[in-house]
């Protein structure tokens, strides 16, 4: 179980009203959430469209959150500097998009991110096993744990990723750096399911349209910091 006594809310703006992103917003920032997670997808790496360094842009005038910016792209060396410009505080990118294939490598990537004084996350979908990026870990701040399949919101929580969760957490405790890396779980949290996500480790909690297509947002994210 994760040494981390209190998580973070993070909610996804995937799952908000787009024709009124300001008055969303809104919601987080009279909220207990200090994270606000932002999905950027190509409709290459994942079969969705949503937004770009413009619109993060326009929303950084508008809030002092955390601004998580999810890089769900065929190319995310690109697009580091656009959103770094545009004020991200931490970007995360998919090993799966870097890893073994022609492209940059992980390590650039990550220097970049750091060098530009972002923390920086590596992403697993559901099948990448954790093993993976266990080479990575001294260089990142956070391992994002998709769990649903990435590219749409309002799917459902896949409950193996209890035990992935688990094994990162028990991982990252036996080799004495778990103060270091914190657990992102993406996907899926809904009211009913989010006390479990903690219990496994995680540390931060990305919840989309739960939070937004609730009566009461504010609410929602503030009851999810009730453990």
């Amino acid at each position: 179980m994760s040494n981390h006594k209190n998580p973070v809310i993070a909610p996804s703006l995937l799952g908000a009203d787009f024709s009124n992103l300001k008055k969303e917003i809104n919601f987080c920032n009279n909220s207990n959430a200090k994270w606000l997670h932002l999905d950027i997808m190509d409709q290459q790496f994942v079969p969705n469209l949503s937004f770009g360094p413009s619109v993060v842009k326009d929303l950084r005038k508008h809030s002092d959150l955390f601004f998580d910016v999810h890089l769900m792209v065929s190319n995310p060396f690109d697009m580091l500097l656009p959103f770094i410009k545009a004020g991200a505080n931490g970007i995360s990118f998919h090993i799966e998009a870097t890893e073994s294939r022609f492209t940059f490598p992980p390590k650039i990537l990550i220097n970049t991110i750091k060098k530009n004084n972002l923390k920086c996350g590596l992403a697993l979908k559901p099948k990448t096993p954790f093993s993976i990026i266990k080479k990575y870990l001294e260089h990142i701040d956070y391992i994002v744990v998709m769990s649903v399949e990435p590219g749409f919101g309002g799917q459902s929580f896949i409950p193996s990723t209890l035990d992935k969760i688990s094994e990162i957490d028990n991982y990252l405790n036996q080799n004495n750096i778990r103060e270091n890396i914190l657990i992102q779980v993406d996907g899926g949290i809904k009211l009913e399911n989010y006390k479990s996500v903690i219990e496994s480790g995680a540390d931060i909690l990305v919840a989309g349209s739960q939070v937004f297509q609730s009566e009461n947002p504010i609410e929602t994210i503030n009851q999810m910091y009730s453990k």
